[in-house]
């Protein structure tokens, strides 16, 4: 495998993966502290399930995993983090599979990361570096990719910029991945500090921008529902069956990367914007959280957020767990009763007894903390789950009955600007009865332009 890099070291993103070269034999291992040191959250999941979905991290950016394993160890190694039986033990893997890349799926020093290659003569990435090359390939806007560049430069520089080079010099996507062969310039500290500077004063432009887009939907007004949930949840399959849209959807980790809006018309008429957003997953590196704090903006803004689960998945539990985390750390109440609405996804491939026993346990749940039991990729649950949002964006407005000239078009116009209309009927006498539904400060607003008279409320 081969990733192409930005164009030059002043800007650019990654190209995507040569699908011309060979795959690169990749190692995973997976390390499982048994005692003091444990990682925090590593034991809401079983070690085998945390090896699977390293391993689905390694598919994810096309490396070809022959093999993987667990390694249980009784605390961390300075030098090389696992103990060094184990290190002589898995260079005798990486020589007979002939491996060019072990994926160690833990937070490695540059020390630690130095010593093993060396051990093994092989590359070896981190779960950060393997994350990051993974976001890099999947970005498509332009604050896509400037987000994964400045959560690579951040990580470089963390680690004394071990393997920075001049990007137009180099193979690899960010110099994780490129393999041997690759020009390494010795590590330039100011050039890296610069680069983050103009990058960051670019997303800064971009969140401007985002912030006028979101200032403008809510002057039409149209509620944001957000969707989240742990990567492969099946977010962007639910997108698209809501929105009739073709978001990229696959059984992958991390599909989507870039945030998708659309415009979703509820049974009832509320028209509302539905955002699909990155998956979030376990530990997810700090660069990260802090890089894409960008993206996640529309779901802080977010007036009903629907947190998408794999009910189907063995550890949908602990998925839940770790997508609450970093909703909290946006700071997001993700308490039962408010804007958070859960969505238990992929019903079709339960048993039949599971199915019915979640069916049960959804319907003794209190209304506003009863979850949404729906199988995107059937269809079905998905009308229940639109009205539930409507319910949710609809709560606390109020209807009003507003009656204006048939020749008045500049009116009509006006309360479509600023209500949600709901319906319209032509009086005998030649006038408008305009039905809509608007926020309560608001109807003053309506009173000053069309007359107190003429606005009356509606049960």
């Amino acid at each position: 495998m081969e990733l192409k890099g930005p164009r030059g070291a002043a800007g650019g993103g990654l190209k995507g993966v040569d699908r011309h070269a060979p795959p690169t034999r990749c190692a995973v291992i997976t390390p499982q502290v048994t005692k003091r040191g444990a990682r925090a959250g590593a034991d809401r999941r079983s070690p085998e399930a945390r090896l699977e979905e390293a391993v689905g991290l390694a598919a994810a950016i096309d490396l070809d995993v022959v093999y993987k394993g667990l390694v249980l160890i009784s605390e961390v190694k300075p030098a090389t983090y696992i103990g060094s039986g184990k290190v002589e033990e898995i260079a005798g893997i990486v020589a007979a599979e002939e491996v060019g890349l072990v994926f160690v799926d833990a937070a490695l020093s540059p020390v630690q990361q130095r010593n093993l290659e060396k051990a093994w003569s092989a590359k070896v990435v981190d779960r950060t570096a393997l994350i990051l090359e993974i976001f890099g390939s999947r970005a498509r806007t332009k604050e896509g990719t400037l987000q994964v560049e400045l959560a690579h430069l951040n990580y470089q520089r963390s680690r004394l910029v071990r393997s920075w080079t001049h990007l137009e010099r180099q193979r690899g996507g960010f110099g994780f991945l490129g393999g041997p062969g690759e020009t390494q310039i010795e590590a330039d500290r100011r050039q890296i500090g610069e680069r983050i500077i103009r990058i960051e004063r670019e997303l800064e432009q971009v969140k401007r921008t985002r912030a006028l887009h979101r200032t403008s939907r809510k002057r039409v007004p149209y509620p944001v529902v957000a969707l989240v949930g742990y990567t492969n949840a099946g977010k962007s399959t639910l997108f698209n069956r809501l929105t009739q849209a073709e978001v990229m959807a696959q059984d992958l980790l991390f599909a989507t990367l870039d945030p998708t809006l659309r415009a979703v018309d509820l049974p009832h008429g509320t028209r509302v914007i539905l955002s699909d957003t990155v998956g979030f997953i376990s530990e997810l590196p700090t660069q990260l959280v802090a890089a894409f704090r960008a993206t996640l903006e529309e779901v802080i803004e977010a007036d009903v957020i629907l947190h998408v689960r794999d009910i189907s998945h063995p550890d949908t539990d602990a998925q839940a767990a770790d997508v609450k985390d970093v909703l909290t750390e946006l700071g997001i109440d993700v308490e039962a009763g408010g804007r958070l609405v859960e969505v238990w996804n992929k019903i079709d491939i339960l048993p039949e007894a599971e199915r019915e026993q979640l069916l049960n346990t959804a319907a003794r749940a209190e209304p506003e903390a009863r979850p949404e039991l729906v199988s995107a990729l059937t269809g079905e649950g998905a009308p229940a789950l639109l009205d539930r949002i409507e319910a949710h964006v609809t709560a606390g407005r109020t209807l009003l009955s507003v009656t204006l000239a048939a020749e008045d078009g500049e009116g009509l116009g006006w309360l479509y600007r600023h209500g949600e209309v709901l319906e319209r009927e032509s009086g005998a006498d030649g006038h408008v009865v305009v039905s809509l539904r608007i926020l309560p400060e608001r109807v003053d607003l309506v009173k000053r332009r069309f007359g107190a008279a003429q606005v009356r409320g509606e049960d």
